[in-house]
């Protein structure tokens, strides 16, 4: 078997929308700290069993669950199946989320269809699956003193309003406001935290930019504020992911004292890394 970077910790994440980009960046990078990782999907499945063996190639233990974060059945099931395998869950990152592209000024670019579907999965969805796990997390700090954690991958346009979806720009902004809700209703058993990544070249992004990155499917108008803001040197791949070390530093309890009791933190990674304490 595989050794990990790490010493093996028996910990448990469960990381949703894991079979791409910064969610399976996140798993493989919690599975190289020692972390037994639940891997979520919903439609990936190819990318899915990728991310699954690039986990257990760290030398710990995976599951692979299929589930819709924007269903609270399928959340209290990811739970469920990772209660199921190891008995435990000690960090969760709601990685998972959902857009749709607008052209700048185009208002009819979205239904209220979209709204509800985007808030369902971006907002509700956090929640939702914060609700499964708390109940064992908030034994685990009863019995144990084991403090769980909970990182929300937001995103910069949730606190600046940039981007190419109103909505998914309203939803991010909600989900801030629902980490500092959440680290009110679970302290001290759970910590609950938020990573707001700038722009990152997953393949959701590029699905708007184009498989170059230059933004062929956007306006000249937006294309070049992106490049404007976002140089080319600066537009992160899942490689080189400063919010993925972000939300994997606020995951990890055994990363430093400084980290460990955080709480109620938005992380503000637009080009690196930089920690804005909105509420402690």
């Amino acid at each position: 078997m595989a050794k990990t970077n790490g010493a093996k910790t028996n910990k448990v994440a469960i990381v949703t929308g894991s079979a791409t980009g910064l969610g399976a960046a996140c798993a493989i990078d919690l599975a190289g700290r020692g972390w037994n990782v639940a891997i979520n999907y919903t439609k990936s499945k190819k990318e899915a069993d990728e991310t699954y063996a690039a986990v257990k190639a760290k030398g710990v233990e995976a599951i692979l669950v299929q589930a819709d974060m924007g269903q609270d059945a399928d959340c209290r099931k990811l739970a469920a199946e990772t209660m199921k395998k190891w008995g435990r869950v000690d960090g969760l990152v709601n990685n998972a989320g959902t857009t749709k592209f607008q052209s700048q000024g185009d208002l009819e670019g979205v239904t209220p269809e979209d709204f509800d579907r985007i808030l369902r999965v971006n907002v509700t969805g956090p929640y939702m699956m914060s609700r499964a796990v708390y109940p064992t997390m908030k034994k685990q700090w009863d019995e144990h003193q084991d403090r769980g954690s909970i990182v929300n991958i937001s995103s910069i346009a949730g606190v600046m309003g940039v981007g190419t979806s109103i909505p998914y720009a309203a939803s991010k902004g909600a989900l801030n406001t629902l980490t500092l809700s959440l680290a009110r209703w679970f302290g001290p058993a759970v910590r609950v935290n938020t990573v707001c990544p700038g722009f990152i070249q997953t393949r959701w992004l590029l699905g708007a930019l184009g498989q170059d990155g230059r933004g062929r499917d956007l306006l000249p108008d937006q294309r070049q504020q992106h490049h404007r803001r976002v140089p080319d040197r600066r537009r992160r791949h899942p490689s080189r992911r400063p919010a993925d070390e972000g939300a994997v530093a606020f995951t990890n309890l055994r990363c430093g004292r400084a980290t460990s009791m955080m709480c109620a933190i938005w992380l503000l990674a637009p080009y690196g890394i930089l920690c804005h304490n909105s509420s402690a």
